[in-house]
């Protein structure tokens, strides 16, 4: 298989693990709605599912190094995914050691992080070339001043309006993102000439 080939069919393989990941999140989570007192016990011991998602992220990546196959790359890349499902339904129970933790809000935000992420890297890899371009063409247009321009007021207004931290803080990234937008369009333009 040539080398562009490959590179193609990689993202396949990234929507493949971001599908079976969440399914498997869908799937335990509802399972164990369903079914709460439904678990392996061995020995006394309650095995958590994410010991099952710890084997399968460990199979994924000995399939993924150990072999150059397309077919057994899909298999890893939904291994992978379920795996990290699997972990995910329990990251709650993971960061306190608590049971009564799985149904810890933190499961969910970590989960609607982690997918914005996941499809936002999924996205830019695809399309990064195009992405470029556009923001490329957007620096080097007037839209890109009067942007910059409303971002640094309204960032300005929240900065003086609040003692909220985390608003300072999200307002001050929006104030220097504005000035480098803002600086950007100059120099796009200095260059023009």
């Amino acid at each position: 298989m040539p080398e562009e080939e490959k590179l193609k069919t990689k993202p396949n393989l990234s929507i493949l693990a971001l599908i079976s990941f969440v399914a498997s999140f869908a799937v335990a989570r509802i399972f164990t709605s369903i079914y709460p007192a439904v678990f392996w016990k061995f020995s006394g011991y309650h095995i958590h599912h994410f010991w099952y998602g710890l084997v399968m992220l460990a199979i994924s990546g000995w399939l993924g190094i150990s072999v150059e196959n397309e077919r057994v790359n899909r298999v890893a890349a939904i291994l992978f995914g379920a795996g990290g499902g699997l972990i995910v339904d329990e990251i709650g129970l993971l960061l306190t050691l608590e049971s009564e933790s799985y149904w810890a809000e933190i499961t969910y935000t970590f989960v609607i992080m982690f997918l914005t992420f996941a499809s936002m890297v999924i996205l830019l890899n695809k399309y990064s070339k195009t992405i470029r371009t556009e923001f490329t063409e957007f620096l080097s247009s007037n839209a890109s001043l009067y942007f910059g321009v409303f971002l640094a007021a309204v960032s300005v207004a929240f900065i003086l309006e609040t003692d909220n931290l985390a608003i300072v803080t999200f307002s001050s990234v929006s104030a220097i993102a504005a000035c480098l937008i803002i600086l950007a369009y100059f120099v796009q333009r200095i260059r023009k000439r």
